[in-house]
Order: C-alpha cells, then structure tokens, then sequence
C-alpha cells in the first residue's frame, strides 16, 4: 500500500513539474523545433527532463543576478544603404561605423605574431575575452606577456568562459603568476560547480583583444595551440582573425565592458571614442545572446540572405541551422543563386557531425555544393552576401550559436574586405571535395533522430 502511495505522489509531482515547466516555455515564446523537442524530453524522462530543462533550458534571462542587456552607444554613424543595417538599428544595435582600417589574418602563425606585437606595444591598457584559454606553448605565452606587461604597470584584463576554458577553471594553478603580476583575470559564469545558480547553457563565446583602445583583434580564435602558435603545424586548425582600428574598437569595448561587470561586478570607465581616420572599411559590430531582448543577428542573415541577389558563401564549422535559416537557402538556391556551403570534412564533434547530416542532405538535394574542407579542423565562422556584405567573427550557423551563446560579429560592407574574404573562401574550396553524404537506412534514421535533438545540441 505504502510503495503504491508513493509512485502515485510520485507521479503527481512529476506531472505538475512538467507543467510548470511548459508554462515558462509558452511564457518564453520558444520556438516550435524547441519546444517540441523538449516536450518530447519531457514526455520521456519527466523528472530528468526537469532537470535538464532547468540547468540548460534557459536562453533569454531577466531576473536580477542575471547579466543586463548589453547596449551599443551609436558614434559617428555612416549613412548605410544597406538593409540590414535598418534592421539591426531597429533592434537597438548601433550603426554602421567608417574611418575603421581591417586586416584579415588567415594564417594562424600570422594570427600568433600580431597577437604578441599588439601586445608587447601595450602601453596603457589590455582586455582579453576569449572562450578557450589553456595551458598549454601558445597559453603560457601569452600568459608571461601579460604578466609582464602587468609589471610595467599596464591594466590587463582577462575574462574566460568557465565551461570553454575548463581546465584552467577547476586547476587554476597556471593563472597564479599572472594574477600576483597584477592581471585581473575573470571567469564568465564562475557558479559551474553550483548546478542551481549557474548558467551552463549561456556561454561567452566572444573573442576579442583590445590594446590601449586603439587596436582590436577578433575573429575565430582562441588563445589555444590548436588555433595559433609560433611555429607552423600542419594539426593545427584553421581559423581567422583580423586586426582593426577606428571607432568599430569602441564598440567592442562596450561589449567587454558589458561582460566584465557581470563576471565580477565592476565598472569599467568608457574611453574617448578614437575619431582618427585609419581608413574607409564601414563596420557594423552586432553582439548577440541572452543579454539582447531580440536575436538581431539571426534576423539579419535571415534578411540578408532574403534580399542577396548574386551569391550566399557560408563558412562554418558546425552546421545545424533552425528551419527558417534552411529554407532561406534553398529558396535562395531556386532563384539561381550562388549557394555554398564550406565546412569541414570532420569536425572535432561527433554529435555536431551526426546532427548535421540531415541539413547537409537536404542541402545536397537541392543541388547546392557543400565543399567538405579536407586539410584539417575548420573553425572559421564567415559570411559573404553578394558583393556587399561580409560576416567574420565568432558565430556558428547552429542553435547554440544563434539562440543560446554569447556571440559577437562584424559586418563589413567595404569592397577590399569582401575581396579579401572572397579569396580566402576560394583556398579553402581549393582543398575541399564535395563527397554526398552516405545513404545507408541506418545512418539516415540516425540522422533524423538526431534532427529532432537539434535544438539541444
């Protein structure tokens, strides 16, 4: 009798749970893929789907310990005719920036050298995001820059993400020597080991140095020898990152700022905006994550795709996009654009890799080509719209990237940079094969049960 009482309480506890939860998913507005898949979650696995639900089920956030909504002062504001840059100001996002020089760095050991110049030439201030950050040649180095640096009386700043960079989080023996030299260093999200209050699911993935404000480096990387590194590696993975001065430095800042007082609390002092002019690239800085009440850049490569008249060059290494990103490109393909798909062959990802397979068929059988990068990991996270318009930062095309991380991108709609991009994309096709995903029955029902997961991955 006992045993019964309690699988019936059992029971009405998991139900009411259940429906607690599905309230806070209506009350969220999720998406239909999303909440679909977590009602069948929880439809399955009631009490461990709660929990699931609770520790990674969150995507916008507004209670009072939660990191406020970022905000971009709009300076010296170029006249843009492009349409995105309408649609993201309507979104609360600055406007188009000119006067911003841009160098494309592509190659990783390029990438390593402008990362300790730029920072050996530090004479006032040093602020560091990045997602990865380990202990390792490339890590180390960079760590005794920064210490010494710190000693010469230079404020660095060094924010990680405590899930990216996990290894130095839970054994932060290596990050000693820096913070007795002086480095401030922060962890975004430090609550991981506390599963009621943290926030696992909302990951800082932006990436960024800012030297004496004056000089940015962003892109793709990490601080990581698999991203950079002194000497060639044929493992290394390839990835981008591109130096840049002007005001667009000024809006990273902001969003540095933004992140660093939510990591630890304090307040950072806004620079002057630098109004020299150290070229003609017009940039476009479009953060995106929790901390925006709308998913700006998602709605802006949604638009941009919609109104792209020539080509879509997409570089990314996972791809597992929302139903509207999917049907965006082929609707493209069928007005008789230039669809392209280059991502690699393998990533480092198994389940990113099987999640993918579906999109990448329905790709394949609407004749758009998916070059599969064969030499190696590829990292990069870039966009090319027609002639007009070009995506570099740290956004995947998937669902974490567009809906649940902290991302942060540029676009530039300057015809150097676009040039720059295009030749860069057209190496990587130049080692890429266009193999047709396999066709067996199993590997096609694995694929779309995993479809149905996506928005979890």
């Amino acid at each position: 009798m006992f045993e019964l009482t309690f699988f019936h309480l059992l029971f009405i506890a998991s139900e009411i749970l259940v429906f607690l939860v599905l309230l806070h998913m209506l009350y969220h507005r999720r998406t239909p893929e999303s909440l679909t898949v977590w009602l069948l979650v929880l439809f399955l696995l009631p009490f461990i789907g709660v929990f699931l639900y609770l520790l990674i089920g969150t995507r916008k956030i507004n209670s009072r310990r939660d990191k406020l909504n970022i905000e971009l002062n709009p300076i010296q504001e170029a006249s843009s005719e492009h349409k995105i840059d309408s649609l993201l100001r309507h979104n609360n996002i600055a406007g188009v920036t000119d006067s911003n020089s841009f160098t494309l760095i592509p190659e990783s050991v390029d990438a390593y050298n402008e990362v300790i110049a730029s920072l050996s030439k530090a004479k006032k201030s040093i602020y560091i995001s990045t997602y990865v950050f380990s202990d390792d040649v490339t890590g180390q180095a960079i760590s005794a820059l920064l210490s010494k640096k710190a000693q010469e009386g230079v404020a660095v700043y060094l924010l990680l993400d405590a899930m990216g960079s996990l290894g130095v989080y839970l054994w932060q023996k290596p990050l000693k020597k820096m913070r007795k030299s002086g480095v401030k260093v922060e962890f975004f999200q430090s609550g991981l080991l506390r599963p009621v209050k943290n926030r696992i699911n909302l990951r800082n993935h932006r990436k960024m140095f800012i030297i004496d404000h004056e000089i940015l480096l962003s892109g793709g990387m990490n601080i990581s020898d698999e991203y950079m590194g002194k000497d060639p590696e044929t493992k290394r993975w390839r990835d981008i990152l591109f130096r840049s001065q002007g005001p667009v430095v000024y809006h990273y800042f902001e969003v540095f700022r933004a992140d660093w007082e939510y990591a630890c609390g304090e307040t950072l002092k806004l620079p002057l905006v630098d109004t020299n002019k150290y070229g003609d690239t017009q940039i476009q800085v479009v953060p995106s994550g929790p901390d925006l009440e709308t998913d700006a850049l998602y709605e802006a490569l949604l638009q941009s795709m919609y109104n792209a008249g020539e080509r879509i060059w997409i570089v990314t290494p996972y791809f597992v996009p929302d139903n509207a990103f999917m049907q965006a490109l082929i609707i493209a393909k069928k007005r008789g654009l230039d669809v392209r798909l280059i991502t690699p062959d393998e990533s480092d990802h198994i389940i990113a890799d099987l999640g993918r397979s579906a999109y990448m068929r329905e790709l394949s059988e609407s004749d758009i080509p998916i070059a599969r990068f064969s030499s190696g990991m590829l990292h990069a996270k870039a966009i090319l719209v027609d002639h007009s318009m070009a995506m570099i930062g740290s956004a995947n095309i998937d669902y974490r990237s567009l809906f649940l991380n902290y991302e942060l991108v540029s676009l530039c709609y300057s015809e150097d940079v676009i040039e720059d991009m295009e030749q860069w994309m057209e190496m990587l096709i130049s080692h890429s094969h266009y193999r047709k995903p396999y066709q067996g029955h199993l590997r096609l029902l694995l694929e779309n049960v995993m479809k149905i997961f996506a928005p979890l991955l």
